[in-house]
């Protein structure tokens, strides 16, 4: 049995789906907090490999539905130092089998990866359909005091 690492937010419906999609195609899963685990800038950037910045974000994270927080305005380092202070930010699942790192869901490239094909065409296992409204950090720390002193 292969083993993924998965890194998901607990209580997450379609990390549960996806989860789901994974044991039942065979794979062995190690499932770890995102949101608790020490997180420092390389082993994001493994994830994040050559992927836009854009791209490394969590967009329904409640400080970007907001406005709050515009990631296409970010430069790496900023982005990077948001997200070790505020892994909600983070785009989920991260995972890991073996040497390869990927960030999402995105079907068909999770197909590529995996051999996944009985999930083609099926239900957005990305993108979280619950609506957020909360504005505030989770620590408390504004998202702009961040950008400012980086």
């Amino acid at each position: 049995m292969v083993k993924v690492t998965f890194y998901e937010k607990p209580g997450c419906i379609n990390n549960s789906k996806q989860k789901r999609l994974l044991i039942d195609a065979g794979y062995e899963l190690e499932c770890k907090n995102l949101l608790t685990e020490k997180w420092s800038k390389q082993a994001l950037l493994k994830f994040f490999n050559c992927m836009p910045v854009t791209m490394w974000f969590n967009t329904s994270a409640p400080d970007i539905k907001s406005g709050q927080l515009d990631p296409s305005s970010l430069s790496e380092d900023v982005a990077l130092a948001l997200m070790i202070e505020e892994p909600i930010l983070i785009r989920r699942p991260l995972m890991c089998m073996g040497d390869e790192y990927r960030v999402g869901f995105e079907t068909e490239l999770v197909n590529q990866w995996l051999g996944l094909t009985d999930i083609t065409g099926k239900e957005d296992l990305q993108n979280c359909s619950k609506k957020l409204v909360q504005s505030c950090s989770s620590s408390g720390v504004r998202i702009s005091e961040i950008i400012r002193s980086e």
